[in-house]
């Protein structure tokens, strides 16, 4: 640690890794420091039930990893990573109905959905042709538009309201909740604006890329990062917490996976006054209650068709989700919780002992929050897989606080990063031309707390390297 580098990256989860990837491949000499035992950030692995159960602590679907822009450039099968493709990406049941399924075949999908299927063609066919210049325009910072044609067809109806949007566009309950359903991983009300920019580009990537799982867990996605990094030349050193300034080696450029709280923390003192209380008024929002469950048996779906996905939303109608994520926005805990459950054993056997399956979900709560969802969330299940209680061998809760001990980015048990609400879609952390700087030219954020936010992709920590490339380490 006595060696000077061009780059010191505090942090390694996906951002931090790929901003030091981006580094490293540009020639600069970097070393990402990790406060845990292991790389990965929102994108671990652990025992955390029984023996021999793979649990993903925080992310365990996969969407905008396989569809990164970034990461779709890596080698990161030359170091053991593979994608496991459910049949089905997503199921959403109803109560004395058929669940909705979102397949990967666009007409496949509209097919199911009788009356609404020329709308859900007419929405998501365009977008899903053009899902990588969708990509380009918004999955990075506010720009001139490269393709205008396809920023507006997104972007006009991205802007609506969830709520709003499954109305006007459908009439039937099915393609309503499902739509619903997606948009409920914004963390917002449903009837706030730009909610129906993540149904829009979930739904887009479920159709063009899948929402996959990492073979073994998602912790072989993080170890194949820090490989590719390793091979060009980089360092990653773990148990290493950073609290001040002083715990850093000599470098040009600093980069910060970390949320804006932890950077002044951290930094404070070299930042200016005004940027500094700029930082100091972001929002953070709604935290989760995870639950990981060891099961002796797959899910009892009433329906076989929640059996063949990968992930399934639990929340009924329409106005059902949206009444519970509103809730949580007023601080309440909603007596039928917007559940996100995903089930990776049914299709990688690595992740349970012969027979055997895990299960994943979690639903939103106030942050901070140190109610216990358990029972909640498990009714939720056990409406429509009736005798799922019956199959639990043992299971891990993890509230806000738990899930921040576990990566201190979860301010208040928030994964996203902070709120992405219209007041901080464009301007998260603070408004500023180039968002990864700040008013030091050494520091740079490169955290989910930037353009384009949550999500394992990387992209915000590969825009942060490219600025730092334009300043300080051009």
């Amino acid at each position: 640690m006595g060696s000077a580098y061009d780059a010191v990256v505090v942090g390694a989860g996906p951002n931090g890794l790929a901003a030091a990837i981006t580094l490293a491949h540009a020639g600069r000499s970097v070393v990402v420091l990790e406060a845990e035992p292991r790389a990965g950030g929102g994108c671990r692995s652990e025992d955390l039930t029984l023996p021999g159960y793979v649990h993903d602590t925080c992310s365990a679907v996969h969407p905008l990893a396989a569809a990164s822009l970034f990461l779709r450039t890596l080698p990161l099968a030359e170091h053991g990573l593979q994608l496991v493709h459910p049949e089905v990406p997503l199921a959403h049941p109803l109560d004395g109905a058929e669940p909705v399924l979102l397949q990967r075949d666009v007409d496949a999908t509209a097919a199911a959905l009788g009356a609404d299927g020329a709308a859900y063609r007419r929405l998501f066919g365009p977008l899903v042709r053009g899902v990588d210049r969708v990509l380009e325009e918004v999955h990075g910072p506010l720009r001139p538009p490269r393709h205008p044609l396809t920023l507006a067809g997104f972007g006009l109806r991205a802007m609506w309201p969830a709520s709003y949007l499954a109305r006007a566009v459908f009439r039937g309950e099915p393609a309503r909740a499902m739509l619903g359903g997606m948009a409920g991983h914004s963390m917002l009300p449903l009837e706030k604006p730009f909610t129906a920019a993540a149904a829009l580009l979930l739904g887009t990537l479920g159709h063009s890329h899948g929402w996959p799982f990492v073979r073994g867990g998602s912790q072989a996605l993080s170890d194949a990062m820090v490989g590719v990094l390793e091979d060009a030349g980089g360092e990653v050193i773990t148990g290493r917490r950073v609290a001040s300034m002083a715990d850093l080696p000599a470098a040009k450029a600093v980069l910060f996976d970390l949320t804006p709280r932890q950077v002044v923390g951290i930094a404070g003192g070299a930042l200016g006054d005004r940027y500094r209380r700029a930082l100091e008024g972001f929002r953070y929002g709604p935290g989760v209650f995870k639950l990981d469950w060891a099961l002796s048996a797959p899910i009892p779906w009433r329906s076989s068709g929640c059996g063949r996905a990968g992930t399934v939303h639990l929340g009924g109608t329409l106005d059902e989700v949206a009444a519970g994520e509103a809730a949580v926005w007023r601080g309440e805990h909603p007596e039928r919780p917007y559940v996100l459950l995903a089930q990776p054993s049914l299709f990688d056997d690595s992740r349970a002992p012969a027979g055997k399956h895990t299960a994943w979900a979690y639903c939103h709560v106030p942050s901070g929050s140190t109610f216990d969802m358990t029972e909640r969330i498990e009714a939720q299940v056990e409406r429509f897989a009736p005798g799922f209680r019956d199959i639990i061998e043992a299971r891990s809760a993890m509230d806000p606080a738990a899930m921040e001990r576990h990566n201190a980015n979860y301010i208040g048990g928030d994964i996203n990063g902070g709120v992405q609400d219209i007041g901080q879609l464009f301007t998260r952390p603070v408004a500023r031309a180039n968002p990864y700087t700040t008013s030091n030219p050494r520091l740079f954020i490169c955290s989910s707390s930037t353009p384009p936010g949550g999500g394992v992709h990387g992209m915000c920590g590969h825009f942060a390297a490219r600025a730092a490339l334009a300043g300080v380490l051009a």
